[in-house]
């Protein structure tokens, strides 16, 4: 979560700064306006991509470790026969 925030906290103060280095530019109010518009649409979508980096990575992370729960449970089971057999084998 840490490097999550980073990036966001990143973005943010560029956001910012775009933005001021806009609204302080000598164009016409509406050409800055403009401007302000694309680069939110920008930054928009650059937080939009992060964001499903971040998801897609979590989401493979989760799976990874379904399937070694998983694997571990089934040698444990087989584990588990393995030492009945045994069992059975003695008490005999």
């Amino acid at each position: 979560m840490n490097t999550g925030k980073i990036v966001l906290g990143v973005l943010a103060g560029v956001a910012a700064g775009a933005v001021l280095g806009i609204l302080f530019a000598p164009d016409k109010g509406s050409d800055t306006r403009k401007k302000i518009v694309r680069k939110k649409n920008d930054y928009a979508d650059a937080v939009k991509d992060k964001f499903n980096e971040f998801i897609e990575s979590v989401t493979d992370k989760y799976e990874k470790t379904k399937e070694g729960i998983s694997e571990f449970v089934e040698h444990g089971k087989e584990r588990s026969e393995d030492v009945k057999k045994e069992m059975k084998a003695v008490t005999k």
